[in-house]
């Protein structure tokens, strides 16, 4: 009987978190946060540095962004700010989701 493997055994339906909350990339954008709830940060990889064979982002744009519709996008947009690492960027995102929806 075949082994199988790790990734095999992992449902393809989990998403990747933080905090509790989804991540989800789509080139070089990153969501975090539930859409359902009335903020959500969008986070845009602006540049890359190389490290070993792997491209790290070296600078990414977040921003806060409020879930209404009814808004035209430049009202939507609620904070901003530039980092230079993703990691930085995540954690300035659950600060501000945090506070945004009052945990």
């Amino acid at each position: 009987m075949a082994e199988k493997t790790a990734a095999a055994k992992k449902p393809k339906s989990e998403m990747l978190s933080y905090k509790g909350r989804p991540l989800v990339r789509s080139g070089n954008e990153i969501y975090y946060g539930n859409m359902a709830d009335s903020a959500v940060v969008r986070m845009e990889i602006s540049a890359t540095s190389d490290f070993r064979d792997l491209k790290l982002p070296s600078k990414v744009r977040v921003f806060l962004l409020s879930t209404d519709e009814d808004l035209n996008p430049i009202e939507r947009m609620k904070r901003n700010a530039v980092k230079d690492s993703l990691a930085d960027a995540i954690e300035i995102a659950a600060i501000w989701l945090d506070t945004e929806l009052g945990k």
